[in-house]
């Protein structure tokens, strides 16, 4: 065994020298530039550039990679995915937009004029790098990758530059004019959106947006460069004192061409009004945004505007193969535009996948290394040309992110990743219809829009996570209500449902429709993704009704068997602008029809078996070498010390009835041994003799000559520093008892249990269950149902599949399961149907209860059964266990709820410093105490007596 020890350490030793002494990837370095562009309509505007250029950390030549940041960024947010794009081989280029970090000029929102001819003049840049590879002069092997702000500028230039051989968009949008103004009542768009001149202004998430462009922090940092000397020049000049100015006199953070920086050890200038009013916007966006921002409204020339930054209008003309990466919990820029720009762009016959992701706007986790591994992909195939002879894409053309709840080992959450080979669109692959009733109902547009309803609250469900359904309130008179019946089955919705309404009133109405997922629990009503459908109806003159055909927010969620849809049509909503003249609608159904999108191809793909599942074989044979060959050491040296220190009589002490009462002395609690503890009660006072005939005590036998259910002798397992968990315990349960295991923490209770269930060997000792021997994976033991160290199930599974999937595992016929009865002890009703991640602590503790009764088994070990249970829940656990005993079976549990003991056991062990301290009938035990304040004698006051710890 030595050897065997040396050998291991010495591959563990080669190991580590491999791993140190491995070469690894250089680390990738960033080359600062200023990069000076001409943009504008007449291209007589100069900006400066701040970015940052990575060479390929493996030198040659490579493809490059434009990162592009969101709004709001800079060059630095993207430092980190640069770096490791470098690491993957690419050169990347980043940069820090026009009216953004340190670089000039002012923010045009992608405009085809502005930052579309910047990035082509930074295209231009990198192909007289050597470090590129070209494809031809002047035309670099490029892709573009970005999320939100820097996605739609990926779209943009890969519109109106033809070079561009791949891109990356994230949460971006597709028409910018929808994105601010929705309108989702159906209309025949060619983009398939709303129509923005009737759209509903989304005022908080417009204020953000423009906020930003107003940000403190573009100024600070402005400033603080050029005060220190380092601001790009302007126009050419050396820009140290900040003075630089462009043709046009703009140089994006003074007007008339000052700059605000004061020079070098200078304090900056304050800003300006008009820098106040519009930050680093462009003057036309800023009166634009202040006109619309007024009256709630799209004027035309807003519309002009921000459709001529939108990509949907040029997608038509993308070439380069392109990965949609949309958040599922984005209120800003939701699915539905994610849809429009890949219709518009596979019209063109361009490839495309689109994938929807766990994150968003609105936050959720991001998935930042699952986007990473499709992004590289993606990359590797239309940039580097790896796998490029296979037909299908690297990405398959609709990937759908799914909760699949919490490893039952880790507690992570699980994601899963549905996939199918083409984009169904929004309408899915088959539609279910669900009916829905509800009377025609009275709605109030309260004065000045106050209070309004929540769905969502821009800027705050990131904060908060992204948690699932976020917040979603709904005020009393402003919503009309419509519900279906309980699912019959669980429904999957994927696409954008469709509800047809009827409103009536007069005038015009801004109208919110929703739906939630309704469950019979306690739980709150989720909002799927916490998003809302706006649309906007104008009746016809002097009043009347008016039927609209309503787009409900693109999602994917499942609702559960027994689960209820409901539709909301709300009045207000918080993130929106609503009339403020108050007025009173009335909504109906037009139809009762719901219509819901599936996506029946959707599948997910097999996991491939990582390294570690080769790896752990290897460990454990490693681990068990070792274990070999300093275990059994030690177990002879626990034995011999064993043996040594405890006198035969107590080692060799036969195992006593809990019928009779037998109680073993303790030197532990005496105080020859230990001077601070109490002695315990005269044994002799609580014990009857020590056999009775007929008990059969050696043979583990009852009366009726049947095997006793369970049999300990001296039982005994030490920790590896040698100290005892359990010594020499010795004790037997019959048949029909309800037994309560009792003793402090650290009494050696649950290692007790665990050496009962054959989870871990004895060092000295034995138990017997029925007359035979306990080993792991011993027969015997598919008569013990247990439930020890508290419940584990697979959290995304319902709690029937639960509960079906541990019986099938055990490998008996479903029949001899009886499912109905222990599930009728569970008490679940119809949460059995939902998945167990929604169950509370409680729940999840009586559904483990039915679990460890599957079978019906003929001992029964529960540890702490009533935790987590309500005062009713834990008088009816009660009952349960005593009428199971009844019944000839018997049960074990062990707790610290002594009152709660004392009312369901018949029989009680006390356990102290893991040896057995007392043993018999709960009554003979309090009968044999003296009553104390003026009451009877309690099980508690007897407890502490026998530990020793009665104060």
């Amino acid at each position: 065994m030595k050897r065997v020890a040396a050998l291991v350490a010495a591959l563990a030793l080669i190991g580590v020298t491999t791993w140190l002494v491995w070469p690894s990837a250089p680390q990738a370095r960033g080359q600062d530039q200023a990069i000076s562009v001409l943009d504008g309509p007449d291209d007589d505007q100069r900006v400066q550039l701040d970015a940052t250029f990575f060479p390929p950390s493996g030198g040659g030549k490579a493809p490059v990679v434009l990162l592009a940041h969101g709004f709001g960024g800079s060059k630095q947010s993207m430092r980190q995915q640069a770096a490791q794009l470098a690491q993957d081989g690419y050169a990347v280029l980043t940069w820090s937009a026009r009216g953004f970090g340190r670089s000039t000029g002012e923010i045009a929102l992608n405009s085809p004029d502005y930052e579309v001819k910047d990035v082509k003049q930074l295209i231009d840049w990198v192909a007289k790098r050597p470090e590129v590879q070209l494809d031809a002069t002047g035309d670099p092997r490029v892709g573009i990758v970005g999320g939100s702000y820097g996605g739609a500028i990926a779209l943009m230039t890969a519109a109106f530059d033809q070079r561009v051989d791949a891109i990356v968009p994230q949460i971006t949008w597709a028409d910018l004019a929808d994105a601010l103004f929705p309108n989702n009542a159906v209309q025949a768009t060619p983009a398939g959106l709303g129509d923005p001149e009737t759209g509903v202004f989304k005022r908080m998430w417009s204020g953000i947006f423009f906020g930003r462009g107003l940000s403190l922090d573009s100024f600070a940092q402005q400033s603080q460069s050029q005060a220190q000397g380092q601001g790009p020049a302007q126009n050419g000049q050396n820009g140290q004192n900040g003075q630089g100015q462009n043709a046009q006199g703009q140089n994006g953070q003074g007007q008339n061409g000052q700059s605000r920086g004061q020079g070098l050890g200078q304090t900056a200038m304050p800003m300006t009004p008009e820098e106040a009013r519009c930050g680093r916007f462009l003057p036309a966006i800023c009166d634009i945004y202040q006109t619309v921002a007024k009256d709630g409204r799209a004027t035309s020339e807003a519309i002009t505007l921000l459709r001529a930054s939108s990509p949907v209008t040029v997608a038509n003309r993308i070439k380069a193969p392109t990965l949609l990466l949309q958040g599922q919990r984005d209120s800003l820029f939701p699915l539905s535009h994610a849809d429009a720009n890949a219709k518009a762009i596979a019209s063109a016959g361009t490839p495309v996948s689109i994938a929807w992701f766990d994150g968003g706007h609105d936050g959720g986790n991001g998935e930042a290394d699952w986007l990473y591994e499709q992004t590289s992909a993606w990359l590797a195939r239309y940039l580097k040309g790896e796998g490029s002879t296979q037909a299908t894409p690297p990405v398959s053309g609709f990937t759908v992110t799914r909760d699949g709840g919490r490893d039952p080992g880790t507690r992570q959450r699980i994601r899963l990743h549905p996939e199918t080979a083409s984009y169904p669109g929004l309408g899915g692959t088959d539609t279910t219809t669900v009916r829905l009733t509800g009377p025609e109902q009275n709605v109030v547009n309260p004065p000045g829009g106050a209070p309004a309803a929540i769905s969502t609250v821009p800027g705050v469900g990131s904060l908060l996570g992204g948690q699932s359904g976020g917040v979603s309130i709904d005020m009393p008179g402003q919503s009309a209500v419509f519900e279906s019946a309980p699912l019959t089955a669980p429904l999957q919705l994927t696409g954008s449902s469709t509800a047809k309404v009827k409103v009536t009133g007069e005038g015009e109405a801004t109208l919110f429709a929703k739906v939630y997922d309704v469950s019979d629990g306690s739980q709150l009503p989720v909002l799927p993704a916490g998003q809302v459908a706006p649309f906007r109806v104008t009746f016809p003159d002097g009043g009347g009704s008016v039927e609209a055909t309503v787009a409900l927010p693109a999602a994917d969620h499942n609702f559960a068997a027994g689960h209820r849809l409901r539709l909301v049509v709300a009045t207000t909503d918080m993130g929106f602008a609503t009339p403020a003249e108050p007025a009173t609608y009335q909504v109906a159904l037009s139809s009762p029809e719901l219509t819901v999108p599936t996506v029946r191809t959707l599948s997910a793909p097999p996991a491939g078996i990582a390294w570690w599942v080769w790896a752990m074989p290897l460990t454990a044979i490693v681990i068990a070498a070792i274990l070999l060959a300093t275990g059994r050491t030690s177990a002879r040296a626990t034995t011999g010390r064993v043996s040594g220190t405890r006198a035969t009589a107590d080692r060799t002490t036969a195992t006593r009835a809990i019928t009779n009462g037998a109680t073993a002395p303790d030197p532990t609690t005496t105080p020859a041994s230990d001077p601070t503890s109490t002695p315990a009660p005269d044994p002799a006072s609580v014990a009857e003799p020590a056999s009775v005939p007929g008990r059969g005590d050696d043979q583990g036998v009852d009366d009726d000559g049947q095997a006793v259910p369970l049999e300990i002798k001296g039982l005994t397992k030490a920790y590896r520093n040698g100290e005892l968990a359990v010594d020499g315990l010795s004790f037997r349960v019959e048949r029909g008892q309800v037994l309560g295991l009792l003793g402090p923490n650290g009494a050696g209770k649950t290692t007790t249990m665990r050496m009962m269930m054959g989870l871990i060997r004895p060092d000295d000792g034995e138990v017997r269950i029925f007359g035979e021997r306990v080993t792991p994976g011993a027969p015997v033991l598919s008569r013990l149902g247990s439930f020890v160290e508290g419940p584990g199930f697979l959290p995304h599974l319902s709690g029937r599949d639960n509960i079906e999937l541990y019986w099938a595992a055990t490998g008996r016929p479903p029949a001899d399961a009886h499912f109905e009865e222990a599930l009728e002890i569970a008490g679940l009703g119809k949460a059995l149907e939902r998945a167990v991640r929604t169950y509370s602590q409680g729940m999840r503790q009586r559904l483990a209860i039915a679990q460890a009764m599957l079978g019906l088994p003929d001992l029964l070990v529960l540890d702490e059964p009533t935790n987590g249970l309500d005062p009713p829940q834990i008088r009816e656990m009660r009952e349960v266990l005593k009428r199971y005993a009844r019944d000839g079976r018997t049960v074990i549990v062990s707790s610290h709820l002594l009152a709660e003991v004392e009312q369901t056991c018949s029989h009680v062990v006390v356990m102290h410093r893991g040896r057995l301290v007392s043993a018999g009938p709960v009554s003979r035990l309090l009968t044999s105490a003296k009553p104390t304040n003026g009451h009877g004698p309690r099980l508690e006051d007897v407890f502490l007596d026998l530990i020793g710890d009665k104060s």
